[in-house]
């Protein structure tokens, strides 16, 4: 518990009402924090930030209009020391990546919210950066291996839409041979079976999104 008699002062950015009650009922139980805004999507996230100035942003990152790294990037460029968590479902480590490139100072998982959020709200206005286990392992996990190339991620991106070689030359403008030359690169990066597997560690790492 703080000893600073100012409370904590957050914003809650979600594009979910309910989840936004959840934690505003979890936040103003507290007597050290207080919610002092709220967000439904990227654009207005910045808005509230520059209005409100809180001490701390929870921010989700599926978002429509602008979405949550969007938002972390556009706040932290206008003010540099915000203490942004990062409030989401996803547990995909290329995500937690991009996060934590932007600036995002903890991740909470959304289903341990009730466990973990007031304790990492309290770290992160301390200065300190929290990362649950689960997701630290799977960075580690990853740690080693080599980024797709953009154009790689073009192509996966249309064979998770169902386009077959032929169809991805035409739409990037480059030979079948080429597309065949991506796709064995990126089954060998991500350690697939084939298309689909690819696909499917794609989105369950945060590569891609549908």
């Amino acid at each position: 518990m703080s000893c600073d008699p100012r409370p904590i002062r957050v914003l809650a950015v979600d594009d979910h009402a309910i989840l936004r009650e959840g934690i505003a009922a979890l936040v103003n139980a507290e007597s050290d924090m207080k919610l002092v805004a709220e967000a439904c999507d990227g654009r207005e996230a910045i808005e509230q930030f520059r209005s409100n100035r809180p001490d701390v942003t929870l921010m989700d990152l599926q978002m429509p209009a602008l979405n949550g790294i969007e938002a972390i990037i556009g706040i932290r460029t206008e003010f540099p020391n915000a203490r942004i968590i990062v409030l989401t479902t996803y547990t995909g480590d290329v995500q937690v990546l991009r996060a934590l490139k932007a600036g995002a100072r903890a991740y909470v998982l959304k289903g341990e919210v009730h466990r973990d959020l007031l304790e990492t709200i309290r770290a992160v206005h301390g200065g300190q950066k929290r990362i649950p286990p689960e997701v630290a392992a799977q960075l580690a996990d990853h740690a080693a291996e080599e980024d797709l190339t953009s154009r790689e991620l073009d192509v996966l991106r249309l064979i998770a839409t169902g386009n077959a070689n032929k169809e991805i030359a035409c739409q990037l403008s480059i030979a079948e041979e080429t597309v065949k030359s991506h796709v064995t690169n990126i089954l060998a990066k991500l350690g697939a079976n084939d298309r689909t597997h690819a696909v499917t560690i794609g989105l369950k790492r945060g590569i891609i999104e549908l």
